[in-house]
């Protein structure tokens, strides 16, 4: 059951309060912005001939607009957090930023709600398990839920004037559009005949649904049970819900809705914005603390694992691989789990188990991955500085299966699931094991996780599938850690372009080493 929140009353505020200054617009071509501000030399002595010009289109506009301004107690904003001590420290910043710009604004503070703290519902991050709750919470007083993730900054004063220009009575489905530029899996291969034509929101940049919107979505949510058994790439699967085939909106593209770096000059109009780097926690984790397994099998030991050894193997301190055959070349080590064709849950308890015998070093943090991951183990290193591996941490991709009947959720193996030793021993010593060596071990975890109670750690930099199969706006403000599966790409050549060493983990490397000295 949710935990209901009491409607948020509205009260009269002062106008100037409700209609702060307009933000500059963006830079155009026809030359420099001409600000009647700026211009002194056409005001009088005394001042009054432009106090006689603005100061009464002042009021005029603000008695205009106060019929149908959304004001900040009309706004409900819900970070998309997450229960790991580090996002809710990141989650509990973004609120308070966004209350103490509302309180230089109004009196009346905007409703700040932390998604993973509304209910003990496991689907929730999906949303629309979430909707009946929002819809019965705020649907008398409030016209707009917007929603955020825990890095987008967000630019008050400039978000009501863009919410301002629509139609609250009407339902509004409003965000930065991202398409994909071929068919991809993670979508299902949808819209396959021209795949660029669909439209759905980049989150980092906040999206907004209005109220009438959540209220029609509310109702269909309890009415007709969430037909998807799998959950995989959200934002998409959304739009789609939303779009409905036609029958509700799409998605309508609002500009200054941003992914910017927050001090870039193009970010001048923008609502929201990103800041520059990910974030950097301390000193990036020792290569000592990490311990890499590979699982592999035979067939791939002349395909595969080559990549690895030309890529990201040489920035493991400890690695091993694990194959259903003995290869001393490679070498790989043979964990007497049969190989099979799908699934791997034997091979993955194996490696478990093995993490925390004395047959390998005492590290830290346990990272698996496929033969055909692509990853880059000094950003990993850098994000892991975030996180306490005295906690029961289970890092990476998240995805979700049956949300909206009691389900759960599970890290997606292909793009590298991170453990802390912490995590490893509480899952082994619950007992819970395979249900068969075929079993989907990604899956299979997840299901132990979930009766653990333990959350499982999104992070949006690890991929499942190929740098192909993401928007290319989504990939151009990621520093991404991971991709998966060589098919029909230069494995060496992505890793290359995508994922190789860059100054910046040498500078922070460097400045660490320095500051030990």
């Amino acid at each position: 059951q949710h935990r209901l929140l009491p409607p948020q009353t509205l009260s009269g505020s002062p106008c100037a309060a409700e209609l702060p200054p307009p933000p500059p617009p963006p830079p155009s071509a026809a030359g420099p912005r001409q600000d009647a501000v700026s211009q002194p030399s056409q005001r009088t002595q005394s001042g009054s001939l432009a106090d006689f010009i603005l100061l009464p289109y002042h009021l005029l506009c603000c008695q205009q607009l106060r019929k149908k301004i959304t004001d900040l107690r009309e706004i409900v904003f819900v970070i998309q957090s997450q229960s790991n001590s580090f996002h809710v420290k990141q989650a509990q910043r973004q609120r308070a930023d966004l209350l103490k710009q509302a309180h230089s604004l109004t009196v009346n503070p905007p409703v700040v709600l932390l998604l993973h703290s509304l209910s003990d519902n496991e689907g929730d991050w999906s949303i629309l398990p979430l909707l009946p709750h929002l819809s019965h919470s705020f649907e008398k007083n409030s016209s707009w839920i917007v929603f955020l993730e825990e890095e987008t900054n967000v630019n008050i004063v400039t978000l009501l004037h863009v919410l301002v220009k629509f139609n609250k009575s009407k339902e509004w489905f409003l965000g930065k559009p991202l398409h994909d530029e071929e068919s991809t899996i993670i979508h299902h291969y949808a819209f396959a005949k021209n795949p660029s034509s669909f439209k759905y929101p980049d989150f980092a940049a906040a999206w907004a649904l209005s109220l009438p919107l959540v209220v029609r979505l509310a109702n269909k949510v309890r009415n007709e049970p969430l037909k998807s058994d799998f959950t995989i790439d959200l934002k998409h699967e959304i739009a789609l819900y939303i779009w409905d085939n036609g029958k509700g909106p799409h998605l309508t593209a609002v500009p200054q809705l941003c992914t910017e770096p927050k001090d870039s000059p193009i970010a001048r109009h923008c609502a929201t914005t990103l800041s520059k780097e990910p974030p950097v926690c301390g000193v990036p984790v020792k290569k000592e603390d990490l311990f890499v397994a590979v699982k592999t099998c035979r067939k791939f030991h002349s395909e595969r694992v080559p990549v690895i050894k030309k890529t990201w193997e040489k920035d493991a301190l400890f690695l091993e691989y694990y194959s259903d055959h003995t290869d001393p070349s490679i070498p790989t080590i043979n964990l007497g789990v049969p190989n099979t064709e799908r699934g791997h849950c034997g091979k993955t308890f194996a490696i478990l188990q093995r993490f925390l015998s004395s047959a390998v070093p005492n590290t830290k943090w346990l990272v698996i991955v496929d033969d055909d991951t692509l990853i880059s183990l000094p950003r990993l290193r850098v994000l892991l500085s975030c996180y306490d591996p005295s906690e029961p941490v289970c890092l990476g991709e998240r995805y979700g299966y049956g949300l909206s009947q009691g389900g759960y959720s599970y890290i997606t193996g292909g793009g590298g699931m991170v453990f802390s030793r912490e995590a490893v021993v509480q899952i082994l010593n619950s007992g819970c094991k395979c249900y068969s060596n075929d079993a989907p071990d990604d899956m299979v975890l997840g299901m132990c996780l979930n009766s653990l109670r333990l959350p499982i750690t999104h992070s949006p930099l690890f991929h499942q599938a190929r740098p192909e199969d993401y928007a290319t706006d989504l990939l151009a403000h990621q520093v991404p850690i991971s991709f998966h599966k060589h098919w029909n790409i230069d494995p060496v050549g992505v890793f290359n372009k995508w994922l190789r060493d860059d100054s910046r983990t040498k500078t922070l490397d460097e400045r660490h080493k320095r500051s030990e000295l």
